[in-house]
């Protein structure tokens, strides 16, 4: 049996490390700025609730001072959880990628979702996908579900049928609620040639990296906030995380962000005080170069998190100049190096950094190797 509640120290504590193993930045760490934002976000009443977490989110992300891009995007964290007071009732988490548009970063949020409710709840998690595709897309399938509702509107409860002819996004909806989704027509095969193949990038991304999905089409997203994939993460009945692609969203506060990919996560906490958390001490930062080498980093973070060996890496980052700048700002005594031909080889370079002294070691073992060295 699923728990009521969690304890609210525990979440943030698990929240932290899961942040730290895959390179999110907490966002309470990243640098402020003082600049004024001009941005316009919706206002309250047009969006969902998940979207009106993101948004609140947005608007506290928008006086840092690193902007993201593609060639440097932020994966960043947060929770309404602070150290040193008493818990919210309601814990909610949130991991983010902004700046880039490859599927490592979707992949990634989903990952790292589907990991913290793993964690909390002691259960294997489902993680339910669909996508609703973009502008072109959102047009054509609504278009759909008006002749559906149109041509069918006796299949439907009552009450779909007469908000279809006002809202056929709605009625959807409804039908959705009332378990009726095998009678509507599927986002999946609507879809643009552009959506369709940044949809098959991201299942072709979690396959690679060995993570279980199953397609479902009652997932549906309003247009206002969402775009393109969306997914939900569910142990039994109970749905703990919902995320999306929000790009337009999120460039009404950086315009220069070509895209953006989040998730919320939600648990009833017990509302107990958080811990101060002790400072982390880093020995190892993982430094990944091609895509071979990113899919086993993250295969390498559950390792390391299971073994409890300190770990930071940035996956979202591609240049190696950059990732080993970020290591050497946080100190950590070795850098463990992978490449394209260490990632097929099955190996990895060790670098001891007061030394330089660099060490080939199998990536078979490496885990209880650095046990070591920690």
């Amino acid at each position: 049996m699923i728990r009521d509640t969690f304890p609210a120290d525990e979440i943030a504590s698990r929240t932290r490390a899961i942040s730290q193993y895959y390179g999110f930045t907490p966002l309470a760490l990243l640098p402020r700025t003082n600049t004024a934002s001009a941005a316009t976000l919706p206002e309250a009443a047009s969006l969902d609730p998940v979207a009106l977490q993101v948004t609140t989110f947005l608007k506290r992300l928008e006086r840092v001072s690193h902007v993201p891009s593609a060639r440097q995007p932020l994966f960043v964290s947060h929770t309404n959880l602070a150290p040193g007071r008493s818990g919210q009732k309601k814990a909610v988490v949130q991991f983010h990628a902004l700046g880039t548009d490859r599927p490592i970063a979707a992949a990634v949020v989903i990952r790292v979702a589907m990991a913290l409710v793993r964690d909390l709840t002691r259960r294997e998690p489902v993680v339910y996908l669909n996508s609703m595709g973009d502008k072109e897309t959102r047009a054509r399938y609504v278009r759909e579900l008006g002749n559906v509702f149109r041509k069918r509107g006796d299949d439907f409860p009552s009450e779909c049928a007469a908000r279809a002819q006002a809202d056929a996004f709605g009625a959807a909806e409804l039908a959705i609620e009332q378990a009726c989704t095998d009678d509507l027509p599927s986002p999946i095969e609507h879809l643009s040639d552009a959506s369709r193949k940044r949809f098959e990038d991201l299942l072709e991304y979690l396959e690679m990296i060995e993570t279980p999905y199953e397609l479902s089409r009652h997932l549906v997203s309003r247009g206002n906030a969402w775009n393109d994939a969306c997914f939900e993460i569910a142990v039994d009945t109970t749905r703990f995380a919902w995320g999306s692609h929000y790009t337009e969203l999120a460039r009404r506060v950086f315009p220069a962000a070509p895209h953006a990919f989040g998730a919320v996560i939600r648990f009833a906490s017990d509302g107990a005080a958080v811990k101060a958390p002790a400072p982390p001490r880093l020995r190892f930062a993982l430094v990944h170069i091609g895509d071979e080498a990113k899919h086993l980093s993250i295969r390498l973070a559950e390792e390391f998190r299971r073994a409890r060996l300190p770990l930071t890496q940035h996956v979202g980052i591609e240049s190696l100049t950059e990732q080993i700048r970020l290591a050497e700002h946080v100190q950590t005594p070795y850098l463990v190096l992978i490449g394209r031909k260490e990632a097929l080889d099955g190996s990895a370079i060790l670098r001891h950094r007061a030394t330089e002294l660099d060490t080939i070691v199998p990536l078979e073992g490496l885990v209880d190797r650095l046990r070591t060295l920690a």
